[in-house]
């Protein structure tokens, strides 16, 4: 598995030796080559030399985990935009604090080593060969990547504009596939079937107020050529609800009739 001219090697970085042992296997089994390392510094100085496919590292290391390593590296022009993965304990703080870090994903280490292996090179496909949003539906466990039913979009919208991120948010939600490009926090244009800009954020938001099945994706870095979306984010976030609630109480009236 090659891309982009680097080898299929995968830089795993955990202090857990006998965890990196069985993932490191899952890894290989999936087509990769896998080199192991206790010390996240290790990542910084093989970068020097030798750029892997993708970087696995921990979140709970002593001196320097993945949120570190992310930050370093998303700041260094060469390889911004080497994929990095956080290794955590599952929870949606966790999360949250990875994408903020610069992270392209974040994985729940108590999973399974096969299904992280699996999840590990779809993230790799959607970097090297462009996301799309459909793919993630045939994932084994979806939440890896951000399940709209664990972490409601609204808050993932406010994380990345807090955290000044750039990149684009795909959501794809019982019939809503979408986009929402980001450039530092700020919402810059929006693609959701026919609409396009703040009347595409709105429809967003409303299809996914009601919750139920859904995943998102952020891919870091990619930008978009338009400008759609004139207002600000909370502005439209208000009116979304607002006409959510307005929606529901009018279909409760025609019930009550």
């Amino acid at each position: 598995m090659t891309a982009a001219g680097r080898s299929g090697k995968i830089l795993l970085i955990d202090s857990n030796v006998y965890f990196a042992k069985r993932l490191g296997d899952a890894l290989k089994r999936e087509g990769f080559e896998v080199i192991s390392s206790t010390q996240a510094a290790f990542a910084l100085t093989a970068l020097e030399y030798d750029v892997p496919m993708a970087i696995l590292c921990a979140t709970n290391m002593r001196e320097m985990g993945a949120l570190e390593i992310a930050r370093i590296i998303r700041a260094d022009a060469k390889n911004a935009a080497l994929p990095i993965v956080a290794l955590g304990d599952g929870s949606q703080r966790a999360l949250m604090e990875a994408f903020q870090a610069g992270c392209d994903d974040y994985v729940d280490r108590h999973q399974a080593p096969a299904l992280i292996a699996t999840h590990v090179k779809q993230i790799i496909l959607s970097k090297t060969q462009g996301f799309q949003p459909t793919q993630m539906l045939t994932q084994s466990d979806t939440s890896l990547s951000g399940n709209l039913t664990h972490h409601d979009l609204p808050g993932v919208m406010q994380m990345l504009g807090h955290a000044r991120q750039t990149g684009a948010l795909h959501i794809n939600a019982d019939a809503t596939d979408a986009v929402l490009f980001f450039d530092a926090g700020e919402i810059t244009h929006a693609e959701c079937g026919n609409l396009f800009g703040d009347e595409a954020v709105i429809h967003i938001l409303k299809s996914c107020e009601n919750g139920g099945e859904g995943v998102y994706k952020f891919v870091y870095g990619a930008a978009s050529t338009q400008r759609t979306v004139l207002r600000s984010s909370t502005d439209l976030m208000l009116d979304a609800m607002r006409e959510y609630d307005e929606g529901t109480r009018d279909m409760a009236d025609k019930e009550a009739l």
